[in-house]
């Protein structure tokens, strides 16, 4: 059987202030208190794994091991199958040291042109524990890419990305709707499933 987390306080192993924020909303009905690797001075650990799983497990598990808390960690990118998987688990790197996803926008459009626009959204939550125990839980958001981009709401490339039957992107759409139908929102009711439910 899947371990419970069954603590108050939970370390979200992230610098990016986007998902610190969409997290910590999920967790708040469970009365999880949250705090960021960042707020608590941890260093970004080198992402070199080999899968969006591989990086959120790394990131998580150093949380964990230098906190001493049990933490959770996100891996999530864009995969543009005409782009090979592209930008995939770089999506950050593709904005660059300032973060700059008005351009790596930019440069999905570019590299794109004409071809075939699906998308899928991923993400790959990671809860450790100080003692390495590690659980992981996959979401996935299938849409198409749009230009220009549209919306303000949101981070990263939610302004080009508009979810499957829908007609807005995850940069117009209402953040609780969002925090519905995401591919975070999907992996995290698997971990709510998993290690949360009976809270």
């Amino acid at each position: 059987m899947a371990r419970r987390f069954t603590g108050d306080r939970l370390v979200i192993a992230s610098h990016n202030q986007g998902k610190i924020e969409e997290i910590a909303v999920l967790l708040a009905p469970f009365g999880i208190a949250t705090i960021s690797a960042g707020a608590l001075g941890l260093p970004e650990p080198e992402e070199n794994g080999d899968s969006f799983e591989a990086n959120a497990a790394l990131k998580a598990a150093a949380a964990a091991a230098a906190s001493g808390l049990p933490a959770l960690a996100d891996d999530s990118g864009l995969v543009v199958p005409a782009l090979d998987g592209a930008p995939g688990m770089y999506s950050a790197r593709w904005a660059g040291p300032a973060k700059d996803f008005r351009a790596a926008m930019a440069r999905v459009q570019r590299e794109l042109g004409d071809r075939d626009r699906s998308a899928t959204f991923v993400a790959v939550l990671a809860l450790a524990w100080p003692d390495s125990d590690l659980k992981l839980f996959r979401g996935e958001a299938a849409g198409r890419l749009v230009w220009p981009p549209r919306g303000e709401r949101g981070f990263g490339y939610d302004p080009i990305f508009v979810p499957e039957g829908g007609a807005e992107t995850f940069g117009e759409i209402e953040p609780n709707r969002k925090h519905k139908i995401s591919h975070r929102a999907r992996a995290f009711a698997k971990l709510v499933a998993g290690s949360l439910s009976d809270r």
